[in-house]
């Protein structure tokens, strides 16, 4: 199994066919056709290049889906950290949360689709979803601080809320096709009328 430190190990990358492409080739490989449906031969022949021009870069196909999922994931909880998700009503920072997580969503769909269907398999991708679980925690307390608050209807579950509004931005990797036309701050202000609208006390 890849231990983590592989991240520090790697060979700087060879002329001619970096990391960031190799990674960008792999998770378009492993979206369609499931990580455990992947073989380095597939990536190989995909690639144009040998087996071990991928090894000059990774240790193993497993590297390739710890470096995508840690992209994925790194971006995702860095929002968490941002001014606008720590300072001011729980409410107004969990509307930045969403639209920041939409912005990330569009401009790193492939990586995040990944990460959506992370099921657990391997223990990279029981890190993936531990980490997943802190993201979740933290929006989950951004809502109960709303309703404690008092910004946010009365009678809603604040676990609900939490999935209701990240269920609703998740799915944007379903149906969103880049070069459609619209941009992400279309998308997210579209959520946040739809979803805060009804879920603020007005």
């Amino acid at each position: 199994m890849t231990k983590r430190r592989s991240h520090q190990t790697s060979k700087p990358g060879r002329p001619g066919y970096d990391l960031e492409s190799l990674l960008d080739v792999a998770v378009m490989v492993f979206n369609k056709h499931g990580y455990d449906g992947t073989s380095m031969e597939m990536l190989s022949a995909k690639l144009g290049i040998s087996k071990s021009s991928i090894y000059h870069h990774v240790s193993s196909k497993e590297e390739l889906l710890d470096r995508a999922l840690g992209r994925a994931l790194n971006s995702l909880i860095a929002v968490t950290a941002e001014e606008g998700a720590t300072s001011g009503a729980a409410i107004d920072r969990l509307e930045y949360v969403v639209r920041r997580t939409v912005d990330l969503v569009v401009a790193d769909q492939a990586y995040v689709t990944l990460l959506l269907r992370v099921r657990g398999n391997t223990g990279v991708e029981r890190r993936a979803l531990a980490r997943r679980r802190e993201l979740d925690a933290f929006v989950g307390e951004l809502v109960q601080r709303a309703a404690d608050e008092n910004d946010v209807r009365p009678g809603l579950h604040p676990a609900l809320v939490s999935r209701l509004l990240f269920g609703t931005v998740n799915s944007i990797v379903e149906w969103h096709r880049p070069g459609d036309g619209r941009s992400s701050q279309e998308l997210a202000d579209s959520i946040v009328t739809i979803m805060f609208d009804g879920l603020r006390n007005s």
